[in-house]
């Protein structure tokens, strides 16, 4: 199964309804389909535009390294020189913070991922989780 532009609607809008119903600052929502390509983004009014290169850079990175971008950050602590590496190897496209949700399809496969910057980063996954929910997919944050 591949990433269909209305799950990608699906999972933008359910994010910045779980954020406003969350009291959340407004946030920035990017979803790439599993080889990092850009399906859908919307930034909220407020969010400042530099969000779309962070939110981006949690769902590049969790989807390119095929971990959600919460754990990168914990390999980050673990073996900063490999992050590091990776984050060049990327052209600097990765943010090793929570936000970068993973996004499975019904079988487990990867079918691409979302990212979310704004708020905190445990926020700004909450939102994902609950926008993956929504399309029908499965979440890993």
């Amino acid at each position: 199964m591949t990433l269909t532009l209305d799950q990608a609607r699906t999972i933008i809008a359910t994010a910045r309804a779980k954020g406003r119903e969350a009291g959340m600052k407004p946030l920035s929502v990017v979803v790439l389909d599993a080889g990092g390509h850009v399906l859908a983004f919307e930034r909220e009014d407020g969010s400042p535009s530099g969000r779309f290169a962070i939110a981006f850079g949690k769902a590049h990175g969790a989807v390119m390294m095929g971990v959600p971008s919460r754990r990168l950050g914990e390999m980050a602590v673990e073996r900063p020189h490999f992050i590091a590496a990776a984050g060049g190897a990327f052209d600097g496209k990765m943010v090793p913070v929570a936000g970068g949700v993973l996004l499975r399809d019904a079988t487990g496969a990867l079918v691409g991922a979302v990212g979310i910057s704004g708020d905190t980063s445990d926020n700004d996954a909450l939102a994902g989780v609950a926008g993956a929910e929504a399309a029908g997919l499965t979440a890993e944050a």
